[in-house]
């Protein structure tokens, strides 16, 4: 059952990314040219995530515990560190390159492009080796 949640889970996400625009590139590069042809529709796919994502975890707290697991796996770290840093900016740096983010990433993959392909593999090679990587204790 916990993978079929998670598939119908990750289908709307990547539908969502569809009807959003942000399995286009060129969407979020407008977005981020701040002094050129910007495009604020990243904004509105921003918003709307961060408001279904705020009433969501209101309503699943309230439970206690998930539906299909013994207790909550949250995030332990407290602090900043380089792995963290790092990490995040290769992200944006990415980001900013591909116009591309991991999950409208993987929502294009239909489309199969060889630079898309290209991406997909880096993507799961940095995961692979930031995984190699200890992180500091919090």
């Amino acid at each position: 059952m916990k993978l079929t949640i998670a598939l119908l889970a990750g289908l709307v996400f990547g539908l969502g990314l569809s009807l959003g625009g942000m399995t286009q590139p060129a969407v979020v590069l407008g977005f981020l040219d701040l002094f050129g042809a910007w495009d604020p529709r990243l904004v509105f796919v921003m918003g709307g995530a961060v408001l279904t994502t705020a009433i969501g975890y209101r309503l699943v707290f309230r439970r206690g515990r998930p539906l299909f697991e013994s207790d909550f796996q949250l995030p332990m770290a407290k602090r900043f560190d380089a792995r963290l840093i790092v990490g995040s900016a290769l992200f944006g740096t990415g980001w900013g390159i591909a116009g591309y983010c991991p999950g409208p990433a993987l929502a294009s993959l239909g489309g199969a492009a060889p630079s898309l392909l290209v991406l997909v593999a880096t993507m799961l090679a940095g995961w692979w080796l930031a995984a190699k990587i200890p992180a500091a204790r919090a």
